[in-house]
């Protein structure tokens, strides 16, 4: 099949890449999505090497579920073992023998086709584009913190960022909580949320300062955190989105001193983030940015990479 492989250095691309072993269902890969994660994993990353792409659409071909075949689908990218604990517990995503989608001993979607265990495909509605079905992913990873977090609708909120899972985080946080500011750095981005009454700024000023009860850091940047730390209230909420975050040298003095309430956030359940695209209630046609064909990978990911670019797509 056509592919594109990651050796850990570079990536290149394979029209005779293996086919996904049997055993799972087989999908053939519609359109797929770059995320800031597959950036990051081609700056090292997790150390993967593989397939990469984690959000997609396709059509199912082969499935153990005959139901499924011939169905458009998108997919859970953690497969767990099913024999431990959390998987017995349906937390697949903290498998200690997982495999995920384009990111941990599985390759990913920037191929012709991928295989995903049958209970992690979920049917996309005919009303859902396929550009916008590849958003569920990230999507439902918004709507985590509402599983995580018992929003309250007299909160004061903000979210750090203004790519793309940031401009979900708000739309999805604004559902419960009717204040939601957006700190971000890029003035074209911050426009695409005025249509959904969401408030922007670019900086914070000393007015902003522990102001907010629950803050949302989604920047992909080393600068977050410490941004995420002047906004929250003491004894306030903090949600960390960006794996990057992790890789400085942070000083948590702040965060003990005030009594800030730190929570990881990562993958979440596909069925609200499917609903909302569904009913409308959560838009994503705004951050849809470009479509490039697989053969022009480097192309594709170059443009990715610029700070004025939303969601960039490849299609096998």
């Amino acid at each position: 099949m056509k592919a594109t492989c990651f050796d850990g250095e570079k990536i290149k691309y394979d029209e005779n890449y293996p086919d996904p072993k049997p055993g799972e269902s087989l999908v053939r890969v519609s359109l797929a999505g770059i995320c800031g994660t597959d950036l990051e994993i081609l700056d090292g990353y997790m150390a993967y090497n593989g397939v990469l792409g984690h959000e997609f659409v396709g059509v199912v071909e082969k499935s153990e579920n005959s139901k499924l075949v011939g169905k458009r689908v998108v997919g859970e990218i953690n497969a767990g073992c099913n024999n431990c604990d959390s998987c017995k517990k349906g937390l697949q995503r903290h498998c200690p023998n997982r495999t995920v989608l384009g990111i941990l001993k599985r390759d990913g979607a920037f191929a012709e086709f991928l295989s995903l265990p049958k209970q992690n495909l979920h049917v996309i509605p005919d009303s859902i584009s396929d550009e916008q079905a590849v958003f569920v992913e990230p999507l439902a990873a918004a709507f985590e913190i509402k599983e995580q977090v018992s929003l309250n609708p007299d909160w004061k909120v903000a979210v750090v960022g203004d790519g793309r899972l940031a401009q979900m985080i708000c739309q999805v946080l604004k559902l419960s909580c009717p204040d939601v500011t957006c700190f971000g750095r890029h003035q074209h981005k911050l426009a695409l949320l005025e249509k959904f009454e969401i408030p922007t700024r670019i900086g914070i000023e000393s007015a902003d300062q522990q102001s907010y009860d629950l803050v949302v850091e989604a920047t992909g940047s080393n600068s977050g955190f410490s941004d995420t730390m002047k906004l929250v209230k003491p004894r306030g909420t903090v949600v960390l989105k960006s794996t990057i975050a992790s890789r400085e040298n942070l000083d948590l003095t702040p965060t003990v001193v005030n009594e800030i309430t730190l929570i990881g956030s990562r993958c979440g359940l596909f069925k609200p983030a499917i609903d909302a695209l569904a009913s409308g209630i959560v838009s994503v046609d705004s951050m849809i940015d470009s479509i490039f064909p697989l053969e022009q990978f480097s192309q594709a990911i170059e443009h990715a990479k610029k700070p004025e670019t939303l969601k960039v797509f490849l299609k096998p």
